[in-house]
């Protein structure tokens, strides 16, 4: 059992957390035909756009209520409104995702309410799906941004159907990218199952260039699947952050789920490859069975690196989890694990304490260590330490192919073991 702690610092230093407005668009941005709409000032929007297009080099849809000093004190109903009809009128959306923002989460706007008054004086906004989330930037940090925005999306959109047999739901967090959704995917729909996956990044921000340009996101989960979730036989929810929207499911239609809060590393996939045999009824198919062997080879093939090695990770807790995870089990020792939230996952941690911190705080417990692994901002720790970073998490701005990175089932994992391994052969070289 890890102790948790949190920093009670007046200031955060080089911060690590993103906010929750950010993890919120994100989750929406696996949607197809959605429009994000940041209630806030414009620039806590084009900071979001920003960082999204810097980490995923792809067009970012994302529009905002452009809240100013005057709108701030008066209520922001007018704003809203107009533009939702906006939206509408220039975009087309299927979908928009409302978004509330620290600005407006502190005045305390009445969004159902101003909602309800919009689609009163619109009927013609009546079949237009309005997920609303809040997401104050004060509190929490992008994972819980993340979480929240797929809780309102089971909450509104599923409806009850009859039940098909060979339908399952993937809840994917925020710890998962665009390259790790398609591998799972992939996995689950080898074993003849048909997955529903929310949100669905691989196919909206795995980089592809689309036929005709769109204002709003061209891939992702349809408006039809998510309305069909309700049908389906089983959850399967990927990181512990999924835990809440798995729930809403399980207490709205009676589906049973599963919680898999790491899909690196050999026991994880034999388990979450066991779960799938055992709900189809088909065995596992022999190209897994070859991946396995695989990857046993490339555990044999990299151990000698891993072993004693210290690793310090500042990482969102889901995310924290895996990789803590897959070290330990490679011989590693974990130096220092910092985060950003809480969740209930970082005390089942086989470490003595997690930090809830920044980057100070990484900065100065990575003294000594034989590698880093954070975001691209521990790029000048990882200079003033001479120490090697393994880039993880969000933002990666200084690396290019971020939506196509796969770390999770066993072919993800081979790969990760062999870019980890690879750090620790050529800081052995420099040493000679």
């Amino acid at each position: 059992m890890a102790a948790v702690i949190s920093r009670q610092k007046s200031v955060s230093v080089n911060p690590l957390k993103q906010s929750q407005p950010l993890g919120a668009t994100l989750a929406f941005l696996g949607l197809k035909g959605m429009m994000p709409l940041l209630h806030g000032s414009q620039g806590c929007t084009a900071f979001a756009k920003v960082s999204l297009v810097r980490h995923f080099r792809e067009a970012i849809p994302l529009a905002t209520t452009a809240m100013t000093e005057v709108t701030t004190i008066l209520g922001g109903e007018d704003n809203i409104e107009q533009a939702i009809l906006t939206l509408v009128e220039k975009s087309q959306p299927q979908i928009i995702g409302l978004c509330t923002t620290g600005l407006t989460e502190t005045r305390g706007d009445d969004m159902e309410g101003i909602l309800k008054n919009v689609r009163k004086r619109h009927p013609e906004l009546y079949d237009l799906p309005i997920v609303f989330v809040s997401a104050p930037d004060f509190r929490g940090a992008l994972q819980d941004g993340f979480a929240a925005a797929v809780e309102s999306l089971m909450r509104e959109l599923p409806q009850p159907g009859e039940t098909r047999p060979q339908q399952v739901t993937l809840l994917m967090s925020s710890a998962f990218s665009p390259g790790d959704v398609q591998e799972l995917k992939e996995i689950t729909a080898a074993f003849g199952l048909i997955p529903i996956v929310v949100p669905n990044l691989s196919a909206s921000l795995d980089g592809h260039l689309d036929d005709s340009y769109s204002s709003v996101t061209t891939g992702g989960t349809t408006l039809a699947e998510l309305r069909e979730i309700g049908s389906s036989v089983y959850t399967l929810a990927f990181g512990e952050s999924m835990r809440a929207s798995a729930q809403i499911l399980e207490k709205r239609f009676g589906i049973p789920f599963e919680v898999f809060p790491q899909i690196s590393g050999l026991g994880a996939v034999d388990e979450l490859l066991q779960g799938l045999s055992d709900l189809s009824g088909i065995a596992v198919p022999e190209k897994y069975r070859y991946q396995r062997r695989q990857l046993q080879d490339a555990m044999l093939d990299t151990h000698f690196y891993f072993g004693h090695k210290r690793v310090c990770l500042a990482l969102e807790p889901d995310l924290l989890f895996a990789r803590v995870g897959l070290l330990m089990a490679m011989g590693a020792e974990i130096q220092a694990a910092v985060t950003t939230t809480k969740s209930p996952i970082l005390e089942t941690l086989p470490i003595e304490t997690v930090i809830i911190g920044d980057l100070e705080d990484f900065e100065d417990l990575a003294s000594g260590a034989d590698l880093l692994i954070t975001n691209s901002h521990g790029a000048e720790i990882s200079q003033r330490l001479k120490i090697p970073l393994f880039r993880q998490g969000f933002p990666i701005l200084d690396r290019l192919g971020n939506g196509y990175s796969c770390s999770v089932g066993y072919r993800g994992t081979t790969q990760l073991l062999f870019e980890l391994g690879n750090l620790f052969l050529s800081q052995e070289e420099s040493r000679h």
